[in-house]
């Protein structure tokens, strides 16, 4: 519920309105969809954040059991509120029940009230938010994970049930050429906000990311596929020249049909760039 980025529809939306939306694209062969991470919001902070975040493991826990193929990704989970073996068993028992399709989304986070209404220290977060993610790469897979760092440190402890991917996806967020940095050594993916494909495309130009690195762009211009499928074709070939791998095209909408509609628009357009 973020001002300015979500329709009037989602003020009353039903977990069964999310999930035709998910079945939605789903079936029309969309990558991922994602869900956010707040525990409790100052109320000062309420006209740039919104106020309302569905929590991720309850949700994505949910539309899997609701689809088939499409990925579900957090977007993002604060490290520093959870322990690197608690977002383990929790998420990689979701890995399970969803048949591999996770994708782990995390970040070091921002809101000092909410580091300090949980405890959880702020001004080490992103040293510890590294820590984490190699604590991460060292259990996510691994029903007797051991791992040894400057934060965290374990073993001879048993996570079961865990991932039963090989390896999961974890994509690293921000919105600074650092959190770009951090993606590129610690990370799979790197899913900025509030960062433009302009701005992106330069900083990528000056990090040298791994073999199959994903990166999860907005598009470079609003998409209009339904009056304007052409362009709309321009403008995400544009993103991807931009250094997308991904392009995320959620976007408001007055009512949940004209969303739909949308969605099988933005479709439509993709398998016709596929197929040229």
């Amino acid at each position: 519920m973020n001002p300015g980025a979500h329709g009037p529809w989602e003020v009353d939306a039903t977990i069964e309105d999310v999930a035709l939306v998910a079945e939605t694209a789903d079936r029309l062969g969309y990558h991922h969809l994602t869900c956010s991470e707040h525990i409790a919001l100052p109320a000062t902070e309420l006209d740039r954040r919104g106020a309302r975040y569905w929590d991720p493991l309850a949700t994505l826990g949910y539309l899997a059991a609701r689809t088939h193929r499409i990925r579900l990704a957090t977007h993002v989970l604060v490290l520093a509120y959870h322990h690197p073996l608690e977002i383990a068993k929790r998420y990689g028992t979701l890995d399970l029940v969803s048949n591999g399709r996770l994708i782990l989304g995390v970040g070091v986070g921002t809101l000092r009230e909410e580091f300090d209404l949980l405890g959880a220290p702020y001004d080490d977060r992103g040293p510890r938010g590294d820590d984490a993610m190699r604590a991460l790469r060292a259990s996510l897979s691994n029903s007797e994970p051991a791992y040894h760092g400057d934060f965290y440190d374990f073993e001879g402890m048993v996570v079961d049930p865990c991932s039963v991917q090989e390896h999961v996806p974890i994509w690293s967020g921000g919105r600074t050429l650092r959190s770009l940095r951090r993606a590129a050594s610690l990370a799979d993916g790197w899913t900025p906000f509030a960062v433009t494909p302009e701005r992106a495309s330069e900083w990528l130009a000056r990090v040298k990311l791994p073999k199959d690195f994903d990166v999860v762009l907005p598009p470079v211009a609003q998409l209009d596929p339904i009056r304007e499928p052409g362009r709309a074709e321009e403008i995400l070939a544009a993103t991807e020249a931009a250094g997308a791998t991904i392009v995320t095209v959620g976007r408001a909408h007055d009512t949940l049909a004209e969303y739909l509609d949308y969605l099988e628009a933005v479709a439509a357009v993709r398998a016709s760039m596929s197929s040229t």
